[in-house]
């Protein structure tokens, strides 16, 4: 099973990674792509080659992990962002936030998707996935290069049935 994709698809991952030992199939593997939002937008803001007024978050990705992991937009880049839901209304209403925002001359995380987003995101998730996954030390991204601590790897006890580890 090929797993790519950021924090939203990496919960169902490790859910299918238990149940394999669970059931101890032999003949299930899954190669590991899962990668993270907020250190991709760091290595983004750090090199300073793109110059954003601010940034609508992911709404997806943001029910996994909340809004707090955000933080650092503001604080260390001074960088407003707005985390969008997926309808049109939403995705108005954020870019209307943003540009508030702009416009004070503020640097802040808001949530505009507050009927799914909270502070500290989905727990269950998060403790599924420490779980199961590891940080990898670094992972070369498309179109980023090497980012360090970017991307998961599926964790020692779960070796049996890791692609890479096989």
């Amino acid at each position: 099973f090929l797993a790519i994709g950021f924090e939203t698809t990496t919960p169902p991952t490790a859910l299918v990674i238990r149940q394999a030992r669970a059931e101890g199939l032999s003949n299930f593997s899954v190669l590991c792509n899962h990668v993270l939002t907020p250190p991709a937008m760091t290595a983004i803001l750090a090199s300073g080659e793109a110059r954003l007024d601010g940034v609508v978050g992911p709404a997806h990705v943001s029910t996994v992990i909340g809004s707090e992991p955000y933080a650092f937009c503001a604080r260390d880049y001074a960088t407003p962002l707005v985390i969008a839901g997926f309808e049109p209304l939403d995705v108005l209403q954020a870019v209307r936030m943003l540009v508030r925002q702009v416009n004070l001359g503020r640097a802040e995380v808001e949530n505009e998707f507050t009927r799914a987003v909270t502070p500290t995101g989905n727990r269950r998730a998060q403790a599924l996935m420490a779980e199961v996954f590891a940080l990898r030390p670094s992972f070369e991204w498309r179109g980023l290069g090497s980012i360090p601590r970017s991307a998961l790897a599926i964790r020692a006890e779960f070796a049996a049935w890791d692609a890479e580890a096989r």
